[in-house]
């Protein structure tokens, strides 16, 4: 079996952000095993019972001043949106619908929008820009993120995530061991190198 590095992310989540812009400074970058699980992190919330910390006054300021200074630390363009939270379910369902060859795209410009360049991806106009952006067709894509399957697709995904104790995101799993948090990314590459 191949080992990999399982990136469980959303990307409403500015910690899976920094550490998508973390891992793709590594001058290995290419060659980690990387395996990206959308999961929607509200509903991995709510099986937890956790209340996030955009609800929680005093953790949300902490968490901005965070973020800031993980960018800064490593040089990553980062800019707060102030339209956290969103609901990233259109999203979040709309990469399970992408064919491979265009989802890297679509996960840099959803994450470089909304966390970089401040973007309300809540509507629906951004959201057709990033599908011009990636040459995907926007009726498809609309269609697509009410089909059922997807539905329960991201539902099991978030489901399985939940079972297997992830209660976060950015969350890595490497030899089913859990690395919870952009600031355990190195850990879990030690984990995949060793």
């Amino acid at each position: 079996m191949t080992k990999s590095v399982d990136f469980y992310f959303d990307f409403i989540s500015p910690y899976s952000f920094l550490a998508y812009k973390k891992l793709k400074k590594l001058s290995d970058y290419k060659n980690i095993n990387i395996i990206y699980k959308p999961i929607l992190l509200g509903g991995l919330h709510k099986l937890g019972g956790i209340t996030a910390p955009a609800f929680n006054e005093r953790k949300m300021k902490n968490m901005k001043n965070d973020c800031e200074l993980v960018a800064k630390k490593n040089n990553i363009e980062f800019k707060w949106n102030v339209k956290f939270p969103i609901n990233s379910l259109q999203l979040m369902r709309g990469y399970l619908t992408i064919n491979k060859e265009l989802k890297t795209k679509f996960f840099d410009l959803c994450f470089d929008y909304y966390w970089k360049e401040n973007v309300d991806l809540e509507k629906k106009e951004n959201v057709e820009n990033i599908l011009k952006k990636c040459s995907i067709d926007k009726d498809f894509f609309f269609e697509e993120i009410q089909n059922q399957k997807i539905k329960e697709r991201l539902i099991d995904l978030t489901s399985n995530a939940f079972e297997k104790d992830i209660f976060g995101a950015p969350t890595f799993v490497v030899n089913n061991k859990i690395f919870w948090g952009q600031d355990r990314l190195d850990y879990a590459l030690d984990e995949y190198r060793s």
